[in-house]
């Protein structure tokens, strides 16, 4: 089924997309555990980048709720007083799963399809719940950080695919969070499949078909990985790619190194 997205009109350019991989901002190996050391790093970077003049200002947070280990709830409305609006630069941040919503989504066969199964619809279910859970304490992070930004899920925006390929995804509260100064939070989500009934949206996806529509100057992944590899990581004779040329059809070669008999098309898993 052909794509029904719309191109947006945004008021400005988007400066960047970032993609941060789950299993940098997460623990693999420990269910639904938050690398919070890396999150708070890479927030820190982030915002270094993201806002104008951050640097010569006081982090004013923007979390005003209830934290874990603290008697109250923390507000600095009056430092908000003298404080100079910042401009928040053309950014959408997307994030992977890690160790949230795994587990729930390969337990019920989510990916898969068929709603009409008890087991498919609670996996549903459990699988937006844990991965909702890590976008809000990634928001979270990034507010404590004085980034102005705003968790979207791609179910809740209206996004679905057809046979788990991407038809329609609607990008007027995106561009409307940018155009507004705010930075949309994105992240892989459980969907809806016009064919199997459900699927799962990586990440990546996302990525792709945003870059697609939004035209940034620059899409940046921060992994736990050197860069992109012709294989997965992990593997003993896996090579690191370190210049990979992109043509405007989408197509794509490796410059360097020089690789033999590799496969181009490209294997996009259906990870959240």
């Amino acid at each position: 089924m052909e794509d029904s997205t719309r191109r947006p009109n945004l008021t400005k350019p988007i400066r960047c997309i970032v993609k941060l991989g789950g299993a940098a901002i997460t623990c693999k190996n420990e269910l639904e555990k938050v690398n919070e050391e890396n999150l708070e790093i890479v927030s820190s970077q982030l915002r270094q980048v993201m806002i104008t003049g951050s640097g010569s200002q006081k982090v004013v947070g923007m979390d005003w709720s209830k934290r874990p280990g603290k008697p109250e709830i923390s507000c600095d409305v009056a430092n908000f007083e003298n404080q100079t609006l910042l401009d928040s630069s053309s950014f959408v941040v997307v994030h992977g799963a890690g160790s949230f919503g795994h587990f729930q989504a390969s337990k019920s066969g989510v990916h898969k399809g068929g709603l009409h199964k008890p087991l498919v619809r609670a996996g549903f279910v459990a699988t937006r719940i844990s991965v909702t859970t890590l976008n809000l304490e990634i928001v979270r992070v990034l507010a404590r950080e004085g980034i102005p930004s705003v968790g979207m899920s791609p179910f809740s925006c209206g996004w679905s695919t057809s046979d788990r390929k991407m038809t329609s995804a609607d990008l007027s509260l995106v561009t409307k969070a940018i155009d507004s100064g705010f930075v949309p939070v994105l992240h892989g989500d459980a969907v809806l499949d016009e064919l199997q009934e459900c699927t799962i949206l990586s990440g990546d996806v996302i990525i792709r078909h945003l870059a697609a529509y939004l035209k940034p100057e620059y899409v940046v992944f921060l992994t736990d990985v050197l860069g992109v590899y012709d294989r997965p990581p992990s593997e003993p004779d896996a090579v690191l790619l370190r210049e990979i040329a992109v043509n405007e059809d989408g197509s794509w070669s490796v410059v360097k190194p020089a690789l033999h008999n590799m496969n181009k098309q490209g294997d996009y898993a259906s990870a959240v």
